[in-house]
């Protein structure tokens, strides 16, 4: 019985090549969707909008803090992939307990491409998995070479009432380094919180408020601007910035093309 090695360090025994999957990640369902695991997934979260065929169609689970644990169990998976930091702990114990629970723990894009090979070599996908690392490292490399090293002093909202951010220790402040840009609260861990005043202090040059999972609109900006009239505030694709499976394919564009837009700007 072949074992596998997940991110936190855990061995898991998958009998034979998973016929059963449930992901309860949204980024990880668009990679297996990117694998060609059509038949294989058969039950993803009520966040995993994309691919929106399978939205549609893969039976749901619940939300990724709030699986529902009887449906999973009645659907019998021979796999289940899951996220240290978007799944419930206690959920997944009972889980693993039961079934084959694969865990991943992504900081960083090498944290990423090394959960794509994983995947890619438990559900015998090795060859496309690494052809989309190859892909992936390509893009990245290429925009590090196209940006230019500003290095313009930038905060990351995810969260409003309280504002949070993100610290230094995040697969999202990993993409705004790569994109070019400067954590001001890289020195924080996780998602602290943070005040207008804080801001203002650290001489926030960029503002950037994310669709998820907090869905900022342009009345935010407008709020946050008479506070803040020195800082150029922008609406960011929150899946670009935080998706780590297939969508990193999309990621360095975009990175590019807001990297160049704001470098005009401050």
């Amino acid at each position: 019985m072949p074992d596998y090695i997940d991110q936190l360090n855990r061995e898991v025994t998958i009998i034979e090549r998973p016929a059963r999957i449930i992901s309860l990640v949204p980024s990880q369902t668009e990679l297996l969707h990117h694998l060609e695991l059509e038949e294989e997934v058969i039950g993803i979260t009520k966040f995993c909008v994309h691919p929106h065929e399978w939205f549609r169609k893969k039976t749901r689970i619940g939300g990724t803090k709030d699986i529902h644990l009887q449906k999973i169990k009645e659907l019998q998976p021979d796999l289940i992939i899951a996220n240290k930091e978007e799944n419930v702990r206690q959920q997944i114990e009972e889980l693993a307990a039961a079934f084959p629970v694969w865990i991943s723990d992504i900081n960083t894009l090498d944290d990423a491409l090394l959960m794509i090979n994983s995947i890619g070599e438990i559900t015998g996908k090795e060859e496309k998995a690494a052809t989309l690392i190859s892909r992936i490292k390509m893009n990245f490399s290429g925009l590090k070479l196209q940006i230019k090293n500003t290095k313009l002093k930038a905060c990351y909202l995810i969260w409003k009432e309280p504002y949070m951010t993100v610290g230094g220790d995040t697969f999202i402040h990993d993409m705004l380094t790569k994109a070019g840009f400067e954590n001001i609260f890289q020195h924080k861990q996780r998602y602290p919180e943070i005040s207008i005043t804080d801001l203002q202090i650290a001489d926030c040059q960029l503002l950037f408020l994310s669709s998820e999972p907090y869905p900022f609109k342009q009345k935010h900006i407008d709020e946050l601007q008479t506070q803040l009239p020195q800082t150029k505030i922008i609406l960011v694709d929150g899946e670009i910035f935080s998706w780590y499976g297939s969508r990193l394919l999309k990621a360095t564009e975009y990175f590019s093309v807001l990297h160049h837009q704001t470098a005009s700007m401050v």
